[in-house]
């Protein structure tokens, strides 16, 4: 019991000085991991900000795409980092690395729908068949573009629903652009009785087409047969006309074209 408060002190003092042995030991390693962690991030901040404003200096690169590679950049840097600062306390980071593999590897395969998503979104952004604002149709989906992300494109249908199409499906099946080119072709039928001079009818409906100022004269508008029966041949109509005004311009041909022709005496079938 005499002893009790001696070996106290002396239990302390040996503690204190492996302690402060084991402090000189790990200082300068965490010193240095201090200054990497440090480092680390400021060089991450600074390189992933210049590759955004590079990427988005470049002409047809989209924000969404620039802002993943920034991402990408980042946190590639900071597992750099990570492993350096262990390698810095003498950790074996050659198993580190083989985990982390790993432990991708079984994250791609639980993932692999999502990745083919954000692999098909990089390639609708790098190559872009569709933009935001165009109308574009596929297979399986149609309507205006209001955003493509990384893993779904956000639509709008022509009926003024909300769609979200996952970027798999619209990279895998051919896209039909219909805002793309600057005009469109548009194209119309008429029938009428065989007892009419085909000739009258088609010079008729070329003027009736020309004489609309949205119509453009190159291509030039033309008039054909495009069938015929018993009582009636149809003529199939073509002209071209901006794609912006596509709706209104073949709205009002119709109407046109039912006034016109009435009023030349021209009766449809």
């Amino acid at each position: 019991m005499e002893n009790q408060p001696v070996n106290l002190i002396l239990a302390a003092r040996a503690a204190f000085s492996q302690a402060a042995a084991l402090i000189v030991q790990y200082s300068f390693s965490i010193l240095g991991a201090v200054i990497l962690l440090v480092a680390g991030w400021i060089l991450s901040g600074v390189l992933s900000r210049w590759a955004y404003e590079g990427l988005s200096r470049i002409h047809g690169i989209d924000e969404t795409l620039a802002r993943f590679f920034e991402n990408l950049l980042h946190y590639s840097i900071l597992i750099f980092v990570f492993v350096a600062v262990l390698a810095q306390f003498g950790i074996q980071t050659a198993s580190i690395v083989a985990a982390l593999g790993a432990a991708g590897l079984a994250i791609g395969l639980a993932l692999q729908g999502t990745l083919q998503n954000i692999a098909a979104g990089i390639m609708l952004l790098v190559l872009r068949p569709l933009r935001v604002g165009e109308y574009i149709e596929t297979a399986n989906v149609e309507g205006r573009i209001l955003e493509i992300g990384l893993f779904a494109t956000e639509m709008k249908t022509a009926d003024g629903l909300y769609l979200m199409a996952p970027n798999s499906t619209l990279w895998n099946t051919p896209i039909k652009n219909h805002s793309r080119e600057i005009n469109r072709r548009q194209q119309l039928s008429v029938a009428v009785g065989n007892d009419v001079d085909i000739d009258i009818v088609t010079q008729a409906i070329l003027e009736l087409v020309r004489s609309d100022e949205r119509v453009q004269k190159n291509p030039p508008s033309r008039v054909y047969s495009d069938d015929l029966t018993a009582d009636k041949t149809v003529l199939m109509i073509e002209y071209w006309a901006k794609t912006r005004e596509w709706s209104e311009t073949r709205h009002a041909m119709i109407e046109r074209l039912r006034r016109g022709l009435a009023a030349k005496g021209i009766m449809l079938k």
